[in-house]
């Protein structure tokens, strides 16, 4: 068994500029990714293979997928399914844990 605390976790550039990613677990199947993305950072469009459930820990972002857009403050949660395009956009400092699955072996170090 292995205890990860996000204090001890490098965080590590993305390819979106101003976001950062801390690896905090993972499985044979998921993978657990802190994502910090201070007011007015991006995720621009893009999709990948996995699934991801993203929980909103603290600030307010705005998601769009489907060509749909939503604004999801802290305590809220939202599911992009495998290969679907989305993006995310803070509106303020926020904190995100996302939960992807399979495994984004590219995460981990």
């Amino acid at each position: 068994m292995r205890i990860v605390n996000v204090e001890d976790v490098t965080a590590k550039d993305t390819p979106f500029p101003g976001i950062e990613r801390k690896t905090l677990a993972h499985g044979d199947r998921m993978s657990a990714i802190q994502t910090i993305l201070p007011k007015g950072t991006t995720a621009a469009l893009h999709s990948h293979p996995h699934e991801q459930l993203s929980f909103c820990l603290q600030g307010r972002i705005e998601v769009s997928m489907h060509g749909e857009t939503g604004i999801c403050e802290a305590g809220g949660s939202w599911v992009v399914p495998g290969d679907v395009e989305h993006a995310a956009h803070a509106l303020e400092d926020s904190l995100i844990l996302e939960v992807f699955s399979p495994v984004r072996e590219e995460f981990l170090d």
